[in-house]
């Protein structure tokens, strides 16, 4: 096991070394110091500005907390406001974690590493929180827990690290967000996540970003899942963001494992796009699905998908489209890596343009040419996420119409 002082001395190693992905970012132009705030109890976050409000509900944070499961807000490098609302989902800081339960050590920096890139390292030296939310084991929530890491001071560097377990036979559900605040334009958000999913359990995880136009975000992450585990990690953006590089890689290590990655991106002009997931099928049975939907509206996308099934008897499948409505590069790479006989892996991948012949025969219905357009969008935009509990459909479903004006 670990200790911090090793944590710390292997980031340090680090710190000062070029990314390698992504254009890379000068941390020292940005301001890492803690920015207190004072803890937020129920009925004052209905009280914040209606302007903030809005920030928050197009990043999935309700702050009614109606059909919620429990609560995570930290506002720059401060917890604010942490609850849970149902039996057998613990939520709560990781700082606090790490000082008062034994456990989580057992978790934290177990499946990313932290000498992986000066990001990581970042997380670790500068470490501000996050959050640790947990399903005991048997226990199915009903309700998703949110969570938002948001950042309102123009400038920061915010340093998180996250853990999400899924105990053995449990169910959980979580929608996090990310948002700036209205007048927030500029910063850096590096983000440490590890999903871990156990025997028999089921874990759906739905990010939003709702960043500002000049946000550089830096997000690493690695999911495990045993046996029977299902994971489906889904992710959405469709507001402008300057930079946003990321990866995400889980290992189903155990039989009849699951995982499936959804990704749905919207690009602003002059935005750039790094993203994609990979995944390793290690055991017989295993399943894996990786599914992107882009559209450039002026913006740079790269998305990448990577399957890799190390063992027989196991199936994934690939597809990435692109649609181009105003320019921009969309440039998709799909790879299959089986490296025994008996693998069944496919991928398909499509970039184009919305077909003229569509669009007339809607206005032939009746149709104005935008609304026909907005439609066809729409439509394409519309993934069907099996397994995904109500609630967290309908904020898919929320996000993509808020932003049909801002695509148009």
């Amino acid at each position: 096991m670990h200790s911090r002082d090793e944590l710390r001395q292997r980031a340090e190693k680090v710190r000062e070394k070029k990314a390698t992905l992504g254009p890379d970012i000068d941390l020292g132009q940005f301001d890492d110091a803690p920015v207190p705030h004072e803890y937020l109890a129920d009925e004052e976050l209905c009280q914040l500005p209606e302007e903030e409000q809005e920030r928050l509900i197009m990043a999935g944070l309700d702050v009614t907390e109606k059909g919620r499961g429990g609560t995570f807000f930290q506002k720059d490098t401060t917890v604010i406001h942490c609850d849970t609302r149902q039996e057998g989902v613990e939520v709560l800081p990781i700082r606090k974690a790490l000082e008062e339960h034994d456990w989580i050590n057992e978790y934290y920096w177990k499946l990313v590493s932290v000498d992986t890139d000066k990001y990581t390292a970042a997380a670790e030296l500068g470490l501000h929180d996050g959050y640790v939310i947990r399903a005991l084991p048997g226990s199915k929530s009903i309700y998703p827990v949110q969570a938002c890491l948001y950042v309102d001071k123009d400038g920061l560097q915010q340093n998180v690290h996250n853990i999400i377990i899924a105990e053995e036979d449990s169910e959980l559900h979580v929608i996090t967000g990310c948002s700036t605040s209205p007048h927030t334009k500029s910063g850096v958000h590096v983000g440490v996540s590890e999903f871990y999913v156990k025997k028999n359990a089921k874990l759906s995880f739905t990010m939003i970003h709702n960043w500002a136009e000049d946000m550089l975000v830096r997000p690493r992450s690695v999911g495990r899942v045993e046996e029977g585990g299902l994971f489906l990690n889904n992710y959405i953006c469709m507001k402008p963001v300057k930079s946003l590089q990321m990866y995400p890689t889980t290992h189903l290590v155990g039989k009849d494992a699951v995982a499936r990655f959804y990704t749905i991106i919207v690009g602003a002009p002059g935005s750039e796009y790094d993203v994609g997931g990979r995944i390793f099928l290690k055991e017989r049975g295993d399943r894996a699905e990786i599914v992107a939907r882009t559209i450039s509206n002026g913006a740079r996308i790269i998305a990448r998908g990577h399957l890799i099934g190390e063992v027989p008897e196991v199936k994934a499948h690939l597809e990435c489209r692109g649609l181009l409505l105003n320019g921009g590069v969309i440039h998709a790479v799909p790879e299959l890596e089986g490296r025994v006989d008996g693998v069944e892996m496919s991928h398909e991948a499509a970039v184009g343009k919305i077909a003229q012949e569509e669009i007339q025969y809607l206005m032939s219905r009746g149709l104005s040419e935008d609304e026909a357009t907005s439609t066809i969008v729409r439509g394409f935009l519309s993934v069907d996420i099996p397994g995904l509990p109500p609630q967290l459909k309908a904020e898919i479903d929320r996000a993509i119409e808020a932003s049909d004006k801002d695509v148009m």
